[in-house]
């Protein structure tokens, strides 16, 4: 094999088992930051053996049993840790302690709780959100130090902060490296798919920057709750979010035109749409109904979201539906943004009046002052009502209050149409 295709062998395998193994790890040593720095240890190793002797036929179980190895050389040099250091002894004793280039046996059946136990350590309410991110992307989404800094337009040595005081702060904390109790679990579940909903929401419309979209994030986020929904297979709110992310996922090659330019819901061509994304998240959406959880906050978005899936064409869709699914959301989960949304939705199935009247009734809401959504919909039921002049003026100030490059231009576009229809 030459380099080249060994060190594409390597990036894969780290990629697809990197947050397996740190799990693994940090069952056995208890410490997060420890598990990390073990296993970056293991894929050094791997870049001095294999390129010689040739991946092994279970790269990942090598990984694991040689960064096992290193936690025993680093525990025989701490005299605190003796104990963990013979747990992990006698657990090498058992599946033996030399490291073989080929290993048949692949990892044991508890690394899906593993996890499932690092998901909830890396989202532990302890941290702040922006650290749970980060820290979720850095171990379980396998992303660098870098590529997060680029996905959030933060300085590296921001993001790098983070991480280290996530991981000293679960450290001084001595939280545990375990799954939740029964009675713990649904506070600590909504803050897991809150970061994923998060990361999600970041790659599919980009707070700042020249791009309306970074696609690898959604990616991460999608493969987080797909993850997440096999390792809680009874959680009807974990099946709704993959839902949700997977059907809003569908729509991604049609956001943005050939130059990068979004392309907005109405106007998209449908026939770009992921017809496979859509099945698995329809399906997804139906086991969330299915365990019961149709009031569910991620179950409700799905359900709107699926209403767009399944219409072929913009002329098609049930809004009527999807107003009367706001209207629950709302309910559930009081929000400014989801009225504002429901605005849209009831513009759309009783016309811009009716839209314009409860964005009106939103303009003094504080939650909602500076955010560039807000003169955005509100531009655009004055221009379906005639009221161009208004219609320009609302949509200037969008683009004045957007950080996003893509989204200004595409709000001075709409205001420059709007001035057009005024000088007619």
């Amino acid at each position: 094999m030459t380099d080249a295709r060994t060190q594409a062998a390597i990036e894969t395998v780290i990629r697809l088992e990197s947050a397996r193994l740190i799990a693994g790890l940090a069952r056995y040593t208890g410490d997060v930051g420890l598990a990390e720095d073990l296993a970056q240890d293991a894929v050094v190793a791997a870049l001095e053996k294999w390129p010689a002797e040739g991946v092994p036929r279970n790269p990942a179980a090598w990984l694991m049993t040689v960064a096992k190895r290193r936690a025993i050389d680093l525990f025989r040099r701490n005299a605190d840790l003796a104990k963990k250091y013979a747990e992990i002894g006698r657990v090498l004793e058992v599946e033996g302690d030399t490291v073989q280039p080929d290993f048949d046996r692949a990892f044991s059946d508890e690394i899906d709780d593993d996890l499932l136990r690092l998901i909830f350590t890396a989202c532990h309410p302890v941290l702040a959100v922006q650290a749970r991110v980060a820290l979720t992307l850095r171990l379980l989404g396998g992303l660098t130090t870098a590529e997060i800094a680029r996905a959030y337009l933060v300085p590296e040595p921001t993001i790098a902060q983070r991480i280290v005081r996530a991981k000293k702060t679960l450290a001084q904390a001595n939280v545990p490296f375990e799954v939740p109790a029964p009675g713990e679990r649904p506070a600590r579940m909504s803050s897991v798919l809150e970061v994923i909903y998060l990361i999600f929401n970041e790659g599919y419309s980009a707070t700042a920057g020249d791009d309306w979209m970074r696609p690898a994030l959604c990616a991460e986020a999608v493969r987080l709750a797909r993850v997440l929904a096999q390792l809680a297979p009874a959680e009807p709110a974990v099946h709704g979010l993959a839902a949700l992310l997977e059907i809003q996922a569908s729509r991604i090659p049609a956001r943005t035109d050939s130059d990068g330019a979004p392309v907005l819901l109405l106007d998209q061509d449908r026939t770009r749409w992921d017809r496979l994304l859509i099945s698995r998240g329809l399906a997804a959406l139906q086991t969330a109904l299915d365990l019961g959880g149709e009031r569910g906050p991620y179950v409700l978005q799905a359900s709107i979201a699926a209403c767009h899936a399944r219409a072929f064409r913009p002329g098609e869709t049930d809004w009527q539906r999807i107003v009367a699914l706001y209207e629950v959301l709302a309910e559930v989960m009081p929000s400014p943004i989801v009225e504002l949304n429901r605005a849209v939705a009831m513009s759309m199935a009783f016309g811009p009046q009716a839209g314009l009247d409860l964005v009106d009734q939103l303009a003094a809401e504080p939650a909602l002052r500076g955010y560039h959504l807000l003169p955005s919909v509100r531009g655009d039921l004055l221009s379906k009502l005639g009221r161009t002049e208004e219609a320009r003026a609302e949509f200037e100030r969008a683009a004045e209050l957007t950080r996003n490059e893509r989204e200004r231009q595409l709000s001075e576009e709409r205001a420059r149409a709007a001035a057009d229809g005024c000088d007619r």
